[in-house]
């Protein structure tokens, strides 16, 4: 998981401490207190240094003591001075990056990696999405020292996304109907997926199927593994951990979450949604009670991700086991859940 450092500035107002306090600790973030450290949940403690004194470094680890070096990265001698901090194995290694901000960034953190956990300062949740994406693996975590709460808390959406996990369930089909044309979403992203891996989409906001991206070889179409066919306009997906989005809405630019049949999610941007009319078909789960509706194109190249491999709509059979996402119930109110909100979805 990725980690959250915050920094409050000195002249932050007593009652937006508050705030940032509280989304400090719902973070388990690291809250930086002058030279020392504290992770909000446990209360564990990280003293900061700016100097790469051996003698003390050393007498710290002796007495296993969690350290972070600060430094600030002007040129290669400071990258060359944190990549020596973490070969002597310091905890952690916050860096701010000053004119140069992307290629000192790469180069630490393949060169750091495995050693010592990278911290980078950033001072915005755009800066942030930045760093922990660079090089595709991203820094360990980031520090932010604004006293701007809607950009913390943006920022600790962000982290508590990167890496999380959504739960899947085993869903049994009931019924396959197909039912006509429409007009159907392929969200061409700006990612490569493997077998297992797609997006999750449904009728209700509650109840999404994960439908893998068009991976598979065949003997008439090339695979398209940044593709997947997504289904009809009025599908609600992922776009993150807390919002969905009608597949309508989506453009080139906008987010969307990749999961993989673990449940394992990645953000990713829409290159392309490419909007058709073709032969369309209504796929009917069971799950828990629950009775969960997906419509999608009819074709041998849409395949719903099950528990062992993945398998087209034109083979899907009554019970048949797909694996599907089962969210709060509830309304939605732009993406956002109400759940104390009544809506009934058919």
């Amino acid at each position: 998981m990725k980690e959250l450092w915050i920094e409050i500035p000195n002249t932050t107002p007593d009652e937006t401490k508050k705030t940032i306090l509280h989304l400090a600790t719902e973070a388990n973030a690291v809250l930086i207190e002058g030279e020392h450290a504290i992770r909000q949940q446990d209360k564990q403690e990280i003293l900061l240094t700016t100097e790469l004194d051996q003698k003390r470094i050393g007498a710290l680890q002796n007495e296993h003591k969690k350290i972070a070096l600060r430094i600030d990265i002007a040129g290669k001698e400071d990258e060359n001075k944190a990549v020596e901090a973490a070969e002597q194995g310091i905890n952690y290694i916050i860096i701010d990056c000053q004119d140069w901000r992307i290629i000192p960034l790469e180069n630490l953190i393949a060169r750091t990696r495995g050693k010592s956990k990278l911290i980078a300062r950033v001072n915005s949740a755009e800066d942030a999405r930045l760093v922990l994406q660079t090089l595709e693996l991203g820094t360990d975590g980031v520090l932010t020292n604004t006293s701007n709460v809607e950009e913390i808390a943006k920022t600790v959406a962000l982290v508590k996304q990167e890496g999380a996990k959504v739960k899947l369930a085993k869903a049994k089909i009931s019924t396959v109907k197909q039912i006509g044309t429409g007009a159907r979403v392929c969200v061409d992203t700006c990612d490569l997926m493997t077998p297992g891996e797609g997006i999750l989409v449904g009728v209700q906001s509650a109840g999404l199927f994960l439908v893998e991206a068009e991976v598979s070889e065949n003997p008439y179409v090339a695979s398209r593994p940044f593709r997947v066919n997504a289904g009809s306009l009025p599908l609600y997906t992922l776009a993150t951990l807390e919002n969905t989005r009608y597949l309508s809405e989506l453009k080139s630019g906008d987010e969307v979450l990749i999961v993989d049949r673990n449940g394992k999610v990645r953000t990713t941007n829409v290159g392309r949604a490419k909007i058709e009319f073709r032969p369309l078909i209504l796929i009917e789960a069971e799950v828990d009670g629950k009775k969960l509706k997906a419509i999608l194109q009819n074709a041998e190249t849409i395949r719903l991700v099950t528990p062992t491999g993945s398998k087209p709509v034109t083979e899907l059979q009554a019970g048949d086991e797909v694996l599907v996402h089962l969210a709060t119930a509830g309304g939605r109110h732009f993406g956002v859940s109400v759940p104390e909100e009544t809506v009934i979805e058919r």
